[in-house]
C-alpha cells in the first residue's frame, strides 16, 4: 500500500552517491536495456517510472503519468519530492545534472533517502539519458521550476529557472535516439499491464497513462491493492470461497503483503514480487511462503481431523491446486541474483516471511473455519487425484509414451538425427498434414498431423491428458516429458513449429496447443524453441508470376498497385496447397515466416491464458474483443 506522504525523508544533493561515469553505454546498449529492440525501447520508459515508484515506495508520491507523444517521445511525471537540484559537494555540480550523466549515481545507495527501493540494482535514468536524443528534466520544488536539457548522456543547457509554481515532483521527457534503436515502436499493452500491476502492488496510488496518437486515456488507481489484484485473477478460475486471503505484517525492517484465493482450477498461480519488481524466477519469498503454508495445513488438517489419521501428508502440489496467490515484500536491502532481478537471494527473508504467514493464517482460519475446511478437503481431494494421475503415468511409461524410443505411427520423422538441426512441424488436420509430408525436406523436417481440436489442458487434470491421443502424440514426438519427467537434453527437435490454417479455428488450434506448452512444458517456451508458422491467405497469379499475400490489408494494398489480368485465390485451410506451395510459402526456410513464442511477462501469459481458455465465456469474448494485439510474437 502506498504510505502517507508526510513522513517522506529529506532528499538533497549531499545524498547522492557516484559510483561510475557513462561512457560505455552508447558502445554496449545492450549490456544495460538488454537490446535495441522494442524491449529496449520499453526497458527506457520502466527505468523513469522506477524513479517515481520508488518515491510512492516512501510515501512521497501519490500520482503518476506517463504519456507516450505523437512524436514518439514520452513523459513521465510524478508529485514527488523532486530530484535534488542543489550542488553535489564531492564534485561541485548540481545534483541533477550528476544523476543523468553518471551511471549509477543516485539516492538510494545509503538507505538514507530510500527506505526501500525497487531501482537499486537497476542500471538508472543516467542511461534513459545516454540512449536518447535529447531528455528534458523539470523538477517542481521550492516553488520554483528548474529546467535542464540533455542529449546523448551529455548536458545541452545549465541546470536553470524558468518559473514559479505551487506543484512539487519531476517530469521527465525524452526522445529515444534513432541512431540506437532502429525502429520506435511501443508495445501499449505491455505498458498498460505494467501500469495496472503497479497500481495494485500500490495500493492507492494513481496512475494515468496516455497514447496520444491513439487518443486513448486510461487510469489505474487500485484502493484494495494486491487483495483486489488476485480477486480479478481468481474470477476467471472459478473461486471456492467468496474472497481473497489477505495477510499484511511487519518483522525486521521487512513489509510483508500476501492475498491468496483457492479456485476450482487445477493449476498454481504465485507471482512474488520484491520491491514492486516481478521476482519470476522465485526466491527466499516464494520458498518461506510455500514451505511454512505446506507444513501449517498439514498440522491444521491433522488437527481438525479433516486429514485422515491413515492418509500420508499433502504435498505442496496439492495444496497449491488451483491457488491465486501475490506475494509482496518491501525489503530495505534487496539481494537480487543478476541484472535482471529476477530471484531474490536474501537469506532471512524466507524464515520472517514464514513466522507472519503462520501467525496471521492461524488467526484468520479461526476465525473462518468453514473456508480452511473447503481448502484442505480441496487440497485432499487432488492429493488423490495425484496419485491417481501418478499411476496412469507409471502405465504410459510401460506402454512407451512419455518416455520412450517408440514413436507414435502417425509421425513421419526426419533421417537428421542430430536435434540442433531439426525441426517438427504440428500439423492441424490429416490433409495438411499429407501435403507437408510430401512437401518438406526430408533431412531434417518431421511432420506430426494431429486429428480435430485438442484437447483443453486448461480444463483437465493430467489423468485425462494421458487418455488422449493427440496429446499422448505430441509427448512421445518431442521426447523431453512433461512437468516432473521434463527433461530439455530429450528434446529431439530444435524447433517445434506449430502450423494451422489462417483463419479463427486455425488460431484457435494454435492456442489449445500453445495452452498445452505452457502449462505442461513452459521450459520449451523459455528457451526459445516454440514457433507458430503463418500461412498466406492468398496467391496471386499475373501471367506466370505468383505472388502470396498473408493478409487483407497486402490484398487490398496489392489491387490499388495492380492492374491488369491478375487472378486471386484465397486459400480456405492448409489443406488446400498442394506440397510445392506449401514448401514455397510456410516450409522453405530462405522464404517461410515464423514467429518465435515468447513469455515476456509471466503474471500476463497466465491471466491470458486462463481467460481465453477458461469457463468465462463472456469475459472470453470481450478480452478477444478488445485486445487482439496482446499476444507478443517476434517475426523470424
Amino acid at each position: 500500500m502506498v504510505k502517507k506522504p508526510q513522513n517522506a525523508p529529506a532528499y538533497e544533493a549531499d545524498q547522492i552517491k557516484v559510483l561510475e561515469d557513462l561512457e560505455p553505454v552508447r558502445l554496449r546498449p545492450g549490456m544495460y536495456i538488454g537490446s535495441t529492440g522494442q524491449s529496449g525501447l520499453m526497458h527506457l520508459i520502466e527505468e523513469v517510472i522506477d524513479n517515481s515508484i520508488d518515491e510512492a515506495l516512501v510515501g512521497a508520491c501519490s500520482e503518476i503519468s506517463v504519456t507516450v507523444h505523437s512524436d514518439n517521445s514520452v513523459t513521465v511525471e510524478d508529485n514527488g519530492r523532486g530530484m535534488p537540484i542543489g550542488i553535489h559537494t564531492e564534485t561541485g555540480i548540481p545534483a541533477l545534472e550528476l544523476v543523468m550523466t553518471t551511471l549509477h549515481a543516485g539516492g538510494k545507495f545509503d538507505n538514507k533517502s530510500y527506505h526501500v527501493s525497487g531501482g537499486l540494482h537497476g542500471v538508472g535514468v543516467s542511461v534513459v539519458n545516454a540512449l536518447s536524443e535529447i531528455l528534458v528534466v523539470e523538477v517542481y520544488k521550492e516553488g520554483s521550476i528548474y529546467r535542464q536539457e540533455f542529449s546523448r548522456g551529455e548536458k545541452r543547457t545549465e541546470l536553470e529557472v524558468v518559473g514559479s509554481t505551487e506543484k512539487r515532483g519531476t517530469r521527465t521527457t525524452f526522445m529515444p535516439d534513432s541512431e540506437i534503436f532502429e525502429e520506435i515502436k511501443y508495445n501499449f499493452p505491455k505498458l498498460s499491464h505494467r501500469l495496472r500491476e503497479l497500481s495494485y502492488l500500490n495500493g492507492g496510488l494513481k496512475i494515468t497513462l496516455e497514447n496520444e496518437a491513439a487518443g486513448v486515456k486510461r487510469t489505474f488507481q487500485n484502493k484494495g491493492g494486491i487483495a483486489s489484484f488476485v480477486q480479478e485473477l481468481a474470477e476467471k478460475k472459478e473461486p471456492i470461497h467468496p474472497k481473497p486471503i489477505y495477510i499484511q505484517g511487519r518483522e525486521a525492517g521487512l513489509e510483508i503483503e500476501v492475498a491468496m484465493q483457492w479456485t476450482g482450477s487445477y493449476d498454481e498461480s504465485i507471482h512474488a514480487f520484491a520491491n514492486n519488481i516481478n521476482t519470476v524466477d522465485g526466491g527466499t519469498h516464494l520458498t518461506g511462503f510455500k514451505s511454512t503454508l505446506t507444513k501449517f495445513l498439514n498440522e491444521y488438517g491433522r488437527d481438525k481431523k479433516i486429514i485422515k489419521k491413515d492418509d500420508s501428508n499433502l504435498r505442496g502440489e496439492d495444496i497449491r491446486e488451483g491457488l491465486v496467490c501475490i506475494i509482496s515484500i518491501k525489503i530495505p536491502n534487496p539481494e537480487f541474483e543478476g541484472q535482471t532481478k529476477t530471484k531474490l537471494g536474501n537469506p532471512e527473508v524466507a524464515g520472517i516471511i514464514g513466522s507472519v504467514l503462520q501467525e496471521q493464517l492461524g488467526l484468520f482460519f479461526q476465525k473462518k473455519p468453514k473456508i480452511a475446511r473447503i481448502v484442505i478437503e480441496k487440497s485432499v481431494n487432488a492429493s488423490r487425484a495425484r496419485q491417481a494421475a501418478a499411476k496412469a503415468r507409471n502405465m504410459a511409461r510401460r506402454k512407451g509414451p512419455l518416455v520412450s524410443s517408440t514413436l507414435p505411427g502417425k509421425l513421419a520423422d526426419c533421417s537428421n538425427r542430430n536435434p540442433e538441426s531439426c525441426e517438427l512441424f504440428i500439423v492441424e488436420g490429416d490433409s495438411a498434414g499429407g501435403s507437408a509430408k510430401q512437401g518438406r525436406d526430408r533431412n531434417f523436417q518431421a511432420i506430426l498431423p494431429l486429428r480435430g481440436k485438442v484437447l483443453n489442458v486448461e480444463k483437465a487434470r493430467l489423468a485425462k491428458l494421458l487418455d488422449n491421443a493427440e496429446i499422448i502424440a505430441m509427448i512421445t514426438a518431442i521426447g523431453t516429458g512433461i512437468r516432473e519427467d521434463f527433461t530439455l537434453d530429450r528434446l529431439r527437435y530444435n524447433k517445434l513449429i506449430i502450423m494451422s490454417d489462417a483463419d479463427v479455428d486455425g488460431a484457435h488450434i494454435s492456442t489449445l496447443i500453445l495452452t498445452f506448452f505452457y502449462r505442461y512444458l513452459p521450459k520449451l517456451i523459455v528457451e526459445g524453441h516454440v514457433y507458430i508458422a503463418k500461412p498466406p491467405l492468398y496467391q496471386i497469379k499475373l501471367g506466370k508470376k505468383i505472388d502470396y499475400l498473408y493478409t487483407d490489408e497486402e490484398l487490398e494494398r496489392y489491387r490499388e498497385e495492380n492492374t491488369g489480368n491478375y487472378s486471386v485465390k484465397r486459400f480456405k485451410g492448409l489443406g488446400e496447397m498442394n506440397p510445392r506451395e506449401l514448401w514455397d510459402t510456410t516450409m522453405d526456410p530462405d522464404k517461410r515466416i515464423l514467429k518465435l513464442i515468447e513469455i515476456r511477462d509471466d503474471l500476463e501469459a497466465n491471466d491470458i491464458f486462463s481467460t481465453l481458455m477458461g469457463t468465462d465465456v463472456a469475459l472470453r469474448r470481450d478480452f478477444i474483443w478488445e485486445n487482439s494485439d496482446k499476444i507478443t510474437t517476434l517475426d523470424i
